[in-house]
């Protein structure tokens, strides 16, 4: 028999690209995490905006145990049912007409990033110098090499230089920045519709529309980034939609499968057709296990009492921080959409998220930082609403006890 794990295996077996809680969960039900020892949390991370519909959905484990007694895997060299039933609700719900799927955010980025640099191959765009991709300060889009070079932020690419070449960060919610810095020369601008692990900052209405305008007029490509606002974060099926501008292509990912790895890139029928045969591709991008649960997600983030219930929840969660503040005058702002929220620390505090999230974990509730200054709550849709209230009782006694306590 095998013994046990424990939290000290990790330092000792696995690499230190994390540095996990002590702490490790067992169970889940809903929005309720049990640990090794039998505590019981409640969980406002959502495994970082993933778990959509909480842990252990009744409707996805019926699907994934269906589609697990059926076929798991056949790789690219056949298509299979669950991804085509995947496809065809992602293009008509969206603005899109075909789709490319993925493991990950980051896959689904680096296609759509190499995507954009196809269009201008093909068209002779590239042979004229139309290669440059714009991005943003601050931004995150991924951890591989191409990716973590447009993601606006530094301590993530710096160690893995010398980076692709042809890339241009302006300022986040610049709009004259912007105007200025998209030119004849980009062929592609990608942006977050809110930056999420840079401190839960959303887009202004302004600048996107800005962006769009811009890339229509020097023919650049302009993607939307809904790795985490994507499949009802925002309160919209996508973010875009609150915006009312469509892009040229978008990301997704996260919740996409609540947990199953899936990530896909949603454009239309004219750039897809530069996807040709063999220029881009993943073995196991859009299994039949990973669209089988991700379609059924898709299905139940989409029945109208769901997007209903996410700006509930948003409502109370922000009245809930708006009070926890009043009594203790933590958070200097409290923003965000939907149910990725940002409570940015007072300057006091500042530097001091993971310490909260320290007292969150003693308090019984799980939250996450999105850097060191800003405390985020990203909680299921459907967590139910005692449940919520519960875990914000947690958070008040948490915020109380870091406030008291010197740093």
């Amino acid at each position: 028999m095998q013994e046990a794990v424990q939290r000290s295996d990790f330092d000792k077996f696995v690499a230190p690209t994390y540095s996990p809680a002590q702490l490790i969960p067992q169970r889940g039900q809903g929005s309720l995490v049990w640990d090794q020892n039998g505590r019981r949390y409640v969980d406002l991370a959502g495994g970082v905006a993933v778990t959509g519909l909480g842990h252990a959905h009744p409707e996805l484990v019926a699907t994934l145990r269906e589609q697990s007694e059926s076929l798991w895997h056949v790789g690219n060299v056949f298509t299979n049912e669950p991804v085509l039933a995947l496809a065809k609700q992602l293009t008509e719900s969206t603005f899109a007409d075909r789709a490319f799927f993925a493991n990950s955010g980051a896959e689904a980025n680096e296609a759509a990033l190499k995507l954009a640099r196809k269009v201008a191959h093909d068209t002779g765009d590239a042979q004229r110098g139309k290669t440059e991709i714009v991005a943003f300060q601050q931004s995150f889009h991924g951890r591989t090499l191409f990716t973590v070079s447009v993601g606006g932020q530094s301590k993530y690419s710096e160690p893995f230089g010398p980076l692709p070449p042809g890339i241009k960060h302006l300022p986040f919610n610049d709009t004259q920045a912007a105007l200025d810095g998209i030119t004849e020369q980009t062929c592609a601008v990608i942006v977050e519709l809110v930056q999420g692990e840079s401190g839960v900052r959303p887009a202004s209405a302004e600048f996107v529309d800005a962006l769009r305008v811009r890339c229509s007029a020097v023919n650049a490509l302009l993607i939307f980034d809904e790795v985490q606002t994507g499949v009802g974060r925002t309160g919209e099926l996508f973010a875009y939609l609150g915006y009312g501008i469509e892009p040229d292509i978008l990301t997704t990912a996260k919740a996409l499968g609540n947990g199953f790895p899936i990530g896909a890139m949603l454009t239309s029928q004219a750039l897809a057709e530069h996807l040709t045969a063999g220029s881009h591709g993943s073995t196991f991008g859009g299994n039949p296990l990973a669209a089988a649960v991700a379609d059924k997600v898709l299905e139940i983030v989409r029945r109208p009492e769901t997007l209903a219930g996410v700006k509930e929840r948003h409502a109370i969660c922000m009245q809930r921080l708006n009070e926890i503040n009043a009594r203790t005058s933590v958070f200097a702002d409290i923003r965000g959409r939907g149910l990725l929220i940002g409570a940015e620390l007072g300057q006091q505090f500042k530097g001091r998220s993971g310490k909260l999230v320290e007292h969150a974990y003693a308090a019984g509730v799980f939250t996450l930082m999105a850097g060191p200054d800003v405390l985020r709550l990203a909680p299921s849709l459907v967590i139910p609403l005692d449940v919520l209230n519960e875990g914000m009782d947690a958070m008040e006694r948490a915020v109380v006890q870091f406030a008291a306590t010197p740093e």
